[in-house]
């Protein structure tokens, strides 16, 4: 009977996972699907008619831009805006997480309760074993993509500088802002890929047709660092009333670093509070034993030696 349980749950969960993946994945595939029958553009037909169907590489070319192309974070769900946050800005990437969360949801308490059946616990405890395991599985890929996410924005940070710096010389070098960033994000492409894939996808999202600024905003929601949010905001404002935008950078740049050194005094400063509980746990209990742990033997001989005479 328990057999038959445990096969059956098994089945409900490998069905429940395909009609998952076919229900995330259905829009996006109707989509290229469309794609497909789409007649050729004339900058790809050079000998053929305009109605011919789009061949396999266009097609492959217009799926690769279509799994990657970033969308409005402005209504998306928190964990979507986590995934994009971790750099993870397929079509797929949301379920293919829900996935991953459904099957360390079911997978660990099923594994928990098959190898356990051969052995002698109690209901209660197995029952508990479950329980937590399943809170587990539930918890543990999201805190795996907060770390990852984190990870990311911490990156993104620290190559705010450079990327500032680049930008402040292209500008006043004479280039607009738009090829300005197509140029840091050039020059930055091995140092720093994190934001030079960012500033990539702003010049892409400006180029399809989306305003400077809605694209700036776009970048502060993609990334959620603030450096990142108040570059964007800094720049829209001055786009928006026609200031200086080598001067706002440079403001900005010197801002930012002024910033990030009382960020350092602040960290610094937190030093010796955090150092408190090491010095107790793990420093101190050995220096007790070390100094202490000698006189404590001599009064115990001592104590030893003056029962002995007293019961002589």
């Amino acid at each position: 009977m328990e057999l038959i349980l445990i096969w059956s749950l098994i089945g409900t969960f490998v069905l429940s996972v395909s009609a998952y993946a076919y229900l995330a994945l259905r829009p996006r595939r109707v989509v290229l699907e469309r794609l497909a029958h789409l007649p050729l553009p004339a900058s790809f037909s050079t000998t053929g008619p305009s109605t011919a169907p789009m061949s396999p590489e266009a097609l492959q070319a217009v799926r690769r831009k279509a799994t990657r192309a970033p969308i409005d974070l402005g209504h998306a769900p928190e964990t979507q805006k986590r995934l994009h946050h971790a750099g993870y800005r397929s079509g797929t990437a949301l379920a293919t997480f829900s996935m991953l969360r459904l099957t360390t949801l079911v997978g660990l308490p099923a594994a928990f309760w098959l190898g356990t059946l051969h052995l002698a616990l109690l209901p209660a405890y197995r029952l508990l074993g479950v329980g937590f395991l399943f809170a587990l599985g539930y918890a543990l890929p999201m805190m795996a993509l907060r770390i990852l996410a984190r990870r990311r924005q911490h990156r993104l940070r620290l190559s705010l500088p450079d990327a500032l710096d680049l930008l402040v010389v292209c500008v006043e070098a004479g280039m607009g802002l738009n090829q300005a960033i197509v140029k840091v994000a050039e020059e930055l492409a091995r140092t720093h890929p994190e934001i030079s894939q960012e500033l990539v996808l702003v010049n892409l999202e400006i180029r399809a047709g989306r305003t400077r600024p809605e694209a700036l905003r776009n970048l502060g929601e993609r990334t959620g660092v603030d450096d990142i949010i108040s570059l964007a905001a800094m720049l829209i404002q001055t786009d928006k009333f026609g200031t200086s935008i080598a001067r706002s950078l440079r403001v900005h740049s010197d801002s930012l670093r002024t910033e990030r050194i009382q960020r350092a005094e602040e960290a610094a400063a937190k030093t010796t509070i955090k150092l408190i509980f090491p010095l107790l746990l793990c420093i101190f209990p050995a220096l007790l034993v070390v100094i202490l742990g000698p006189a404590f033997l001599q009064l115990a001989r001592i104590f030893g030696e003056m029962v002995t005479n007293t019961s002589k």
